[in-house]
């Protein structure tokens, strides 16, 4: 096997960011595990891909379960040998609401999915990363704008982004004897499915309503292969791509 791009692992790889970036670093050359909940939306990243598919294992389970996350890095390192890349990308958002009216059961939902399922596929990506020949690799994880400044009404989500933040650069500072880098990649805007509100009108902390630009989710995909192609001895600490126009800098 010629994995001289190397092996990368994307969770939430079914759909949105995950399905874009799963794609553009197959098309690039590197063998692809794809990971999320459902199979079926897996195959068709795999079909997506063309005459890339082969480069690419759909693999279905569940970031917040440490057995599923553990039988995913064994899946890629037994078909292709290593793994030189973790995207950790799978994450969930709750819909606008006041800080008072956060369910703490859908709370804990998302931060087990945002964070702890962060931290257990980077646990597994170091276990891998620190025993295999050469040693080393590389971790992106995605953060958001919310990883800076919040979004109105999104207490839960904008709390589980800065927690990226802190894990990126603990990953960071542990991974740097062992060749590990850790990375942050904060995406305002894409164009994906979830965030066509967007367009219609998004409230504001003024109380308005008012539509925001987006940005076609192939910009964020190539945003992280320039990332994942980069030497193993450079680090990108954070990288923040998103439309001129959308409200960040100031937002509030």
């Amino acid at each position: 096997m010629d994995a001289s791009k190397g092996v990368a692992v994307v969770t939430g790889a079914s759909s949105g960011i995950g399905r874009a970036v799963a794609l553009a670093l197959a098309a690039d050359g590197f063998y692809v595990v794809a990971f999320a909940r459902r199979q079926d939306a897996l195959e068709k990243t795999a079909a997506l891909a063309g005459a890339d598919s082969s480069r690419m294992l759909a693999v279905a389970g569940d970031v917040t379960d440490e057995r599923s996350v553990e039988k995913l890095f064994d899946a890629a390192v037994r078909a292709f040998g290593r793994v030189d890349l973790l995207f950790n990308n799978a994450g969930i958002t709750l819909p606008a609401m006041p800080v008072e009216d956060v369910d703490p059961a859908d709370w804990r939902r998302l931060i087990d999915i945002n964070v702890t399922g962060s931290l257990l596929c980077a646990q597994a990506a170091f276990r891998v990363m620190k025993q295999q020949n050469p040693q080393g690799g590389r971790i992106i994880n995605n953060g958001s704008i919310s990883a800076h400044v919040p979004r109105f009404r999104a207490c839960a989500y904008t709390t589980s982004k800065h927690a990226i933040t802190g894990l990126t650069k603990a990953l960071s500072l542990e991974g740097r004897e062992c060749g590990i880098s850790c990375c942050q990649i904060d995406i305002g805007n894409a164009a994906i499915e979830r965030t066509e509100v967007m367009e219609r009108g998004m409230l504001q902390p003024d109380g308005s309503v008012r539509p925001e630009p987006r940005m076609h989710v192939s910009l964020a995909a190539d945003a992280v292969l320039y990332m994942a192609n980069l030497p193993k001895e450079i680090s990108v600490p954070s990288l923040v791509i998103m439309p001129n126009k959308m409200p960040f800098l100031g937002r509030g």
